[in-house]
């Protein structure tokens, strides 16, 4: 090659390079994300096949904190999911405190169940007793228990259930990428008591700052204390980044429960910057505030209630020595423009795909 067709050649591959990055385009894949999780989820993809009932058992759910619409869902799905299949039920609050859920576990393990739910917190935080489960030969499923979704065998969980919680984050900085028109100026709410609050928090500050927005604070308050820290937060807030503070990203519905009073005390409507966007769960009170337009646009939601249903299918499969499921739930964009199909008339995700009917025809209880 001489040195003539060697620049001609090199200056080819530049001109394609830069029209390929021409043809890219952030705001088109931003809202063709949105849209792809904005519509009705009608199809079942889930399993067709498993175990029978296990019949006679009796579980216990521990759930983190029952004041979490998320948890409290979930925990509303197993209940109706464990009278199908015909089991007990009996569920411990740990009432949103460390000391809470230690308490519970103590309590199960007291109990002497069949099997454990771990609803809504980290397994790590109680590692002693779920050793003590593992030697005790009681099997562990969970729900939002850590950043791994399916089996845990370093946490000794059969299967730990979720959406997958990267599309969540992504999803919901999309969102505000485009309200925004491509210019957001984001506050981002987390915990870092759960990795997985960690790990949805740093995938949207990432997302929001790849596609050029700003993250103009990454806040970490305890979930647990929303009703306590958010008036004053929410009005620190507001002082301080003033106009620039175009959305805010939060990990849960349950921070925005206790922003409107502040935002109304400083003269915002309920549709006003801060535009408030949550990565989960899909509490009832986030649908209240979507549907009447008061300070929440969206919420990605998961299907609470189907997790609830996964979670009793993942322990029957558990307890009959087989395999998890491998199933990975759908999630869900929720705006005030789709607020009332696949359960919204409910105040929640519920999607319309009949997954009650697929679960019974597997345990052998249609």
């Amino acid at each position: 090659m001489n040195r003539r067709t060697f620049i001609t050649g090199t200056v080819a591959a530049m001109a394609l390079l830069v029209a390929n990055i021409a043809l890219a385009d952030p705001m088109a894949d931003a809202k063709g994300l949105v849209e792809k999780y904005a519509g009705k989820v009608s199809a079942w993809d889930g399993p067709t096949s498993g175990p029978k009932a296990q019949e006679g058992k009796t579980i216990v759910v521990l759930a983190g904190d029952l004041k979490n619409g998320g948890i409290l869902g979930v925990t509303t799905g197993v209940e109706e999911a464990a009278a199908a299949i015909g089991w007990q039920v009996k569920v411990l609050d740990g009432a949103g405190s460390i000391g809470g859920r230690t308490a519970a576990f103590g309590q199960a393990m007291a109990l002497k169940p069949d099997g454990i739910i771990i609803n809504g917190f980290d397994a790590v935080e109680q590692a002693p007793a779920l050793e003590q489960a593992k030697a005790a030969g009681i099997p562990l499923v969970a729900w939002h228990a850590g950043p791994v979704i399916g089996p845990d065998e370093k946490n000794g969980l059969y299967a730990n259930i979720s959406t997958d919680a990267m599309e969540v984050s992504k999803a919901a900085a999309n969102w505000a990428y485009v309200d925004a028109q491509g210019k957001p100026g984001v506050v981002i709410f987390t915990d870092s008591t759960y990795a997985i609050a960690i790990a949805k928090a740093d995938k949207m500050k990432a997302e929001i700052e790849a596609l050029g927005g700003t993250v103009l604070e990454y806040v970490d308050t305890p979930i647990a204390e929303t009703s306590q820290r958010m008036p004053q937060l929410t009005t620190s807030l507001l002082q301080k980044y003033g106009d620039q503070w175009t959305h805010s990203l939060a990990i849960n519905d349950l921070y925005f429960d206790f922003m409107g009073p502040s935002l109304a005390a400083a003269g915002k409507s309920g549709t006003d910057a801060p535009i408030n966007v949550a990565a989960g769960d899909g509490s009832e009170s986030a649908y209240q505030r979507i549907r009447a337009g008061q300070f929440q646009k969206v919420t990605v939601a998961e299907p609470l209630n189907l997790q609830g249903w996964q979670l009793v299918d993942e322990l029957n499969r558990a307890l009959a020595g087989e395999k998890w499921s491998g199933y990975l739930s759908p999630l869900h964009v929720v705006t005030g423009d789709n607020v009332e199909f696949d359960g919204g008339p409910k105040n929640t995700f519920d999607p319309d795909n009949g997954y009650r009917d697929e679960y019974k025809k597997i345990w052998g209880k249609m």
